[in-house]
C-alpha cells in the first residue's frame, strides 16, 4: 500500500495541506536543510501540475559499492518504464511516439496559442504516463482542435492511425478506471488489464476456479497478467514475464537486477534479488510470495528498493498490479527517531478499539524507515507516493511482517516549495492556523508513520473469510486506506506519543492533525475535481467517507460545526475528545467489515459517504481556490545518476545531474528506455 502525493500535500492519506507550510522546523533532516538555500525546487508548471526536483542528501557519503547498487537498481526500475504506459491504456505508447515526434520536429510558429496548448497537452500526458489524468482518471482533453493536430502530423510526418487520433478528441475510453457500478467496472474502464468484452462476472468465475493449494496463504492471483480471450473464446492469462507479455522490457529489468545482485550489501539482500529475478523469468506467483518474504527479512543495509507489479488501484477489480520502482537510501537520523513506533506496534494493537477477535495477538516484524529517494519509475513517477507499506499480501504481513517507509526527501521538497495563503483561506480561525503552522509538519510525519507501520499491519481477517479483493471487490482499496488512516487518527490524539518522546505536546499536535484532516476531507481536496464529478480515486474517497461519517455521527453533540461566515464555509471542531472516540468507533466498524468480508456494509459506507460531493460547497471551494497560483498536483523529475569510468571501462565514481526541463527528462527516458513494441 502506498500513500499518494496529492496537490501540495505532504500526507496524501490525511491531506494536511502541507503546501501551506512555510517552515521546516522539526523535519529532523538538518543535512538537507543546510543545502536547500540555493536549490531551485520547481522546474516547470503547466495546467494543474507543478514539477519539482528533489535532493539526495548523503549520496556522497555512500561507498562506491553502495552507489553502484543504487545505480543498477535505478536502471532496473527505468527499464520497465514503458510497461506502466501500456498498462494504463493500450494506445498510449503509439500516442506518445506521435506526440514526441511532433514536439521534437515541429519547426513552425511556436508562439501561437494552439502550439502552446499542444505543448501543455504533451506535458500532461507525460506526467500521467498516458492520456488519462493521473489522479482523476478522466481522459485529458486537448485544448486545440483535431484539425490543428492533423496539420502538425502532416507537417512533421508523424504517424498515428486515424481511429486513434479520433480517440484523443471524442468520448471513447473516457475513463481509465471507472468505479461507478452502473457503468460497468470493466466496460467503463480503459485500463489495459482485460480483453475486449470481458465482464466482471467472467473474471470472478475465472478466479473462483483457482482454489488455493494453501487457503491460509493464497497467491495474489491475476497480479502479473492480462486476462484475454484465446482463439476459441476461452479466458487465458497473458503473463508479464521474460518471454511473455512485456518480455522485452522485463529482460532489461532482469539484466540490471543481476548486476545489482553482484554488489548487494549482504547475503539476505542478494537472496531476495535472486528470487525477484526468478519471478520475472518465470512469472510464478509462488516465487513472488517467496521473494516478498525474503525481501521483508532483508532489513540490514543502507540501500533498499521496491520493484514489481505491486499496487492494484488501477484495476477496478483489484487483481492486477501496476509496474513501479523506487530506489532508496536510509535516512539514519529520522529512522532512529521513528523506530520507536515499530517497537511499540503490539501496544498499539492491544490498545486499539477493535473487537478482540479482530486484533492480532502477535504483531510480527514491522520495520519502519525514513528514506532518501534516489530514483523512481513506473507508477511511482512523476507523481510519487510519500509513504509505502509492503508487501500487500495479508498473510505475509501477519506471518513475516512488513516494511514501512517514509520518503523523507520527497516530503521535504514539498515543504520547501509551499506557501501559507491557502491554509489561511480555509482554516476557521487564527488558532487553527497557529496549530497547523506549529505542529502540522510533525503531525504529517506522525500520521504517515502510524498509517504505514501500525495501520496496515493492524487487524486480522476471520478464519475462512476470503481476501479483501474477493470479498470487498472494488471497495477493497479505499476501505484499506481508510482503515489505516483511522488507526493513525485514533492514536494521533493520545499522550502515548509524548511518553515515547516523539512529540513535545501531544494534545496540540493531535488537534492540528484533526483540524487538517477534516478541513481537507470535507473541503480542500475538492480542488482536484471538476464541478459535478463524483469521487472515484481510492485515497480521496477514503478521506471523504471518514470525514463525512464522523461529521454526521457527531451532529447531535455538535462535535464538528459547519460555519458560514461572509459567504464562506468552514468546519470547526468543537470537541476533540469526542471526535477521537468517533474515529475509534469507525475504525472498529471498518475492521469488522474487512475481517468479516461484509461487502454490503462496505458498499453502504463508501457509496453513502465517500462518492457524492456537496455541489454547493464544491463550487465554493473552487471559487475560493482560484486566486492561488500554486498547482493542485505536484510531481518530480529524477536526478540522473551518471557513472564515470576509467580506461578499462570500470566504474570509478558517479555524478548526480538534473535535467534542465521536464521535457528534457521525458524525451531522454523515451530514447533510452523505450524497450517495448507499440502494440503488446
Amino acid at each position: 500500500m502506498k500513500l499518494n502525493t496529492i496537490a501540495c500535500v505532504v500526507l496524501a492519506s490525511s491531506m494536511f495541506l502541507a503546501c501551506n507550510k512555510t517552515k521546516t522546523e522539526g523535519t529532523g533532516n538538518e543535512e538537507l536543510k543546510a543545502g536547500t538555500e540555493n536549490f531551485e525546487f520547481s522546474i516547470d508548471q503547466f495546467a494543474d501540475i507543478e514539477v519539482l526536483k528533489y535532493q539526495v542528501p548523503g549520496w556522497e557519503n555512500l561507498t562506491l559499492k553502495e552507489q553502484t547498487l543504487v545505480y543498477y537498481l535505478s536502471q532496473a526500475g527505468m527499464a520497465g518504464r514503458d510497461i506502466i504506459w501500456d498498462q494504463n491504456y493500450k494506445h498510449n505508447l503509439k500516442i506518445r511516439q506521435a506526440l514526441e515526434h511532433i514536439y521534437v520536429n515541429f519547426a513552425g510558429d511556436k508562439a501561437t496559442p494552439d502550439w502552446q496548448n499542444f505543448e501543455t497537452y504533451v506535458k500532461r500526458v507525460w506526467f500521467s504516463n498516458g492520456i488519462h489524468h493521473h489522479y482523476s482518471n478522466e481522459k485529458i482533453k486537448p485544448e486545440f482542435s483535431e484539425v490543428y493536430f492533423k496539420e502538425l502530423m502532416s507537417t512533421t510526418k508523424a504517424e498515428l492511425a486515424p481511429e486513434v487520433v479520433a480517440i484523443l478528441f471524442n468520448n471513447q475510453d473516457s475513463k481509465k478506471v471507472n468505479l461507478d457500478l452502473s457503468k460497468g467496472l470493466l466496460k467503463g474502464s480503459a485500463v489495459n488489464f482485460y480483453g475486449e468484452g470481458i465482464t466482471e462476472a467472467e473474471v470472478d468465475a475465472f478466479y473462483n476456479k483457482m482454489k488455493p493449494a494453501d487457503p491460509l496463504r493464497p497467491l495474489s492471483t491475476g497480479l502479473n497478467s492480462k486476462l484475454v480471450r484465446d482463439a476459441n473464446g476461452k479466458l487465458v492469462e497473458k503473463v508479464w514475464k521474460s518471454g511473455g507479455m512485456y518480455g522485452d522490457a522485463i529482460d532489461k529489468i532482469i539484466y540490471w537486477l543481476e548486476k545489482a545482485k553482484t554488489v548487494a550489501e549482504n547475503q539476505k539482500q542478494a537472496d531476495a534479488l535472486g528470487l525477484l529475478i526468478r519471478y520475472y523469468q518465470t512469472g510464478d506467483l509462488k516465487i513472488w510470495d517467496e521473494y516478498n518474504v525474503a525481501w521483508v527479512q532483508a532489513t540490514e543495509g543502507n540501500i533498499d528498493y521496491n520493484n514489481g507489479f505491486i499496487e492494484v488501484y488501477a484495476d477496478p477489480l483489484g487483481h492486477r498490479g501496476s509496474y513501479e520502482s523506487v530506489v532508496q537510501i536510509k535516512d539514519f537520523d529520522m529512522s532512529a527517531k521513528m523506530e520507536v513506533i515499530s517497537k511499540n506496534a503490539q501496544w498499539f494493537e492491544d490498545n486499539s478499539p477493535l473487537l478482540p477477535a479482530h486484533k492480532k495477538k502477535n504483531v510480527v516484524g514491522v520495520s519502519y524507515k525514513t528514506v532518501i529517494v534516489a530514483s523512481e519509475s513506473g507508477d511511482a513517477s512523476p507523481s510519487t507516493p510519500i509513504g509505502v507499506n509492503l508487501p500487500n499480501a495479508d498473510w505475509i504481513r501477519a506471518e513475516h511482517g512488513s516494511k514501512s517507509i517514509s520518503l523523507g526527501n520527497i516530503i521535504d521538497a514539498y515543504n520547501h516549495a509551499g506557501g501559507s495563503d491557502r491554509l489561511k483561506e480555509f482554516a476557521h480561525d487564527e488558532e487553527e492556523v497557529r496549530l497547523e503552522e506549529k505542529y502540522g509538519e510533525i503531525a504529517d510525519k506522525m500520521h504517515t508513520a502510524l498509517h504505514e507501520v501500525v495501520g496496515h499491519a493492524s487487524g486480522q481477517i476471520n478464519p475462512g473469510v476470503g481476501t479483501p479483493k474477493e470479498t470487498l471487490k472494488s471497495y477493497a482499496s479505499t476501505l484499506e486506506e481508510g482503515r489505516a488512516d483511522l488507526v493513525g487518527l485514533y492514536y494521533l490524539y493520545n499522550p502515548k506519543l509524548q511518553e515515547m518522546g516523539l512529540v513535545d505536546n501531544w494534545k496540540e499536535m493531535g488537534m492540528a492533525a484533526y483540524d487538517g484532516y477534516i478541513r481537507n476531507g470535507l473541503m480542500t481536496q475538492l480542488v482536484r475535481l471538476d464541478l459535478g464529478a463524483d469521487i472515484e480515486e481510492a485515497h480521496m474517497r477514503n478521506r471523504q467517507w471518514v470525514s463525512a461519517w464522523v461529521y454526521e455521527k457527531g451532529k447531535k453533540d455538535n462535535v464538528i460545526e459547519k460555519i458560514v461566515r461572509d459567504g464562506k464555509t468552514y468546519f470547526n471542531i468543537t470537541n476533540y475528545e469526542k471526535l477521537h472516540d468517533l474515529f475509534g468507533e469507525l475504525l472498529k466498524e471498518t475492521q469488522r467489515i474487512k475481517s468479516e468480508g461484509d461487502y454490503k456494509a462496505a458498499q453502504n459506507l463508501v457509496e453513502n459517504y465517500g462518492v457524492k460531493v456537496d455541489q454547493a460547497i464544491h463550487k465554493e471551494v473552487l471559487a475560493r481556490n482560484a486566486k492561488f497560483k500554486s498547482a493542485p498536483y505536484r510531481g518530480f523529475v529524477n536526478p540522473v545518476i551518471v557513472p564515470k569510468t576509467n580506461d578499462k571501462g570500470e566504474i570509478t565514481s558517479f555524478e548526480m545531474e538534473y535535467p534542465k526541463t521536464f521535457a528534457e527528462q521525458m524525451l531522454y527516458y523515451s530514447k533510452n528506455y523505450g524497450f517495448l513494441p507499440l502494440n503488446n
